[in-house]
């Protein structure tokens, strides 16, 4: 349930003081890990706060899940195990078999593995559009389409959808749209605001921020929905545990500074990557050449710390210049304040070889942290070669 107290404050206000009240027997100002399976009754049925057992409801996940709604503008938050753990029960809750379902084309490995290997099982269906064009999404959809599905800026591919627009494809189509904030962060970018009816998180990126806890989110910008996925989410019980939902509330605190962070550091390597004679292109919403910069621009407060771009020696020098950094991490996963570099195509788009959505050989994705831009610079140009 979102708190309309925080509503008319800024961002970063919001980030840290919704959700996060003072602890009324001791006063702490850091809300307790309620690190508890059940509560007393006062009498059968006698509830202090609504809490009977913790998969159902815990105070430090509701801390939690009312400062995901108040940031992401919605009516109602939810906190799971995991990102995928978000995305199963949003679909189990929306779907029913004989449906149809819009995926981007350059969707997270993860979510085109849950779509083509587990929702297909039970008589979804699915196809695949370019969402940055309206009229790819248009002509995917059938008499039979419940969900159009977006990532923007999407995995790995950094690809840009017009979210208003798609909003208005989907209604028509009475459809719902869910759009996958992840790379984006709540504060760079309000898919409810420009019409989405859910956004999905994996907490586990910029919102936890430090690459020490795996979670996922849904935020639903209507309070019926929100009361649906809640019933699922009991129902189902991938939910957020009390310390997991406790790191990430620390990690939110800091999200729009870290934001701001990551996206100048990024910048200024995209510059250098951009004057690289190994480097074949650059994939970054902020490039003016970028098909989606002008949309990116006007949805977005900036383009974020995600960078991916190609090379010249094909695969292999791809996965040689992944093994050469220093400071850039080699691993899976984004959005801590370390610098991470990784091989899309063999790591965490593994899953999508061989389909439409196969990423180039030649790709390499960064996540940019929040080091000394210089010295971040300096890793990959010697790590280039």
């Amino acid at each position: 349930m979102s708190d309309d107290s925080h509503e008319h404050q800024s961002f970063e206000t919001r980030a840290i003081h919704a959700g996060n009240t003072a602890d009324p027997q001791t006063g702490a100002v850091v809300p307790p890990i309620y690190q508890v399976s059940t509560y007393k009754q006062d009498g059968v049925g006698g509830l202090r706060g609504g809490y009977e057992y913790s998969r159902s409801g815990n105070p430090t996940r509701t801390a939690l899940e009312e400062n995901l709604a108040a940031l992401e503008g919605g009516r109602r938050g939810l906190a799971f195990a995991s990102g995928l753990a978000a995305e199963d029960c949003l679909l189990r809750t929306l779907l029913a078999p004989g449906d149809h379902v819009v995926i981007p084309n350059d969707a997270y490995g993860g979510t085109f593995r849950l779509f083509a290997k587990v929702v297909s099982r039970w008589g979804v269906e699915w196809s695949v559009a370019d969402t940055s064009d309206a009229d790819s999404v248009r002509a995917a959809i059938t008499p039979k389409t419940k969900l159009i599905w977006v990532e923007t800026p999407s995995n790995p591919l950094l690809g840009i959808t017009d979210i208003a627009v798609v909003a208005d494809i989907a209604r028509t189509a009475g459809a719902k749209l869910v759009v996958d904030n992840t790379f984006a962060s709540p504060y760079l970018q309000q898919p409810l605001a420009l019409g989405a009816d859910v956004v999905v998180h994996s907490l586990t990126k910029y919102m936890g921020g430090h690459s020490d806890v795996v979670g996922g989110a849904l935020v639903a910008a209507d309070e019926a929905l929100g009361e649906e996925l809640a019933y699922h989410q009991n129902a189902m019980g991938a939910v957020a545990g009390p310390f997991d939902s406790w790191v990430v509330l620390r990690g939110i605190k800091t999200l729009a500074v870290r934001m701001d962070r990551h996206a100048e550091n990024a910048a200024k390597i995209v510059e250098v990557l951009q004057r690289h004679p190994k480097v074949t292109k650059v994939l970054y919403p902020g490039l003016p050449e970028h098909p989606g910069h002008e949309i990116a621009a006007k949805q977005m407060r900036n383009f974020g710390g995600m960078v991916s771009f190609q090379v010249a020696g094909g695969e292999e020098e791809a996965v040689a210049i992944c093994g050469r950094t220093k400071i850039f991490t080699l691993a899976e996963s984004l959005g801590g304040v370390e610098s991470l570099i990784e091989h899309p195509g063999r790591m965490t788009h593994a899953s999508v070889a061989g389909s439409a959505l196969e990423v180039p050989a030649d790709l390499i994705r960064l996540s940019v942290g929040i080091e000394n831009a210089d010295d971040l610079i300096a890793d990959l140009t010697q790590a280039l070669g």
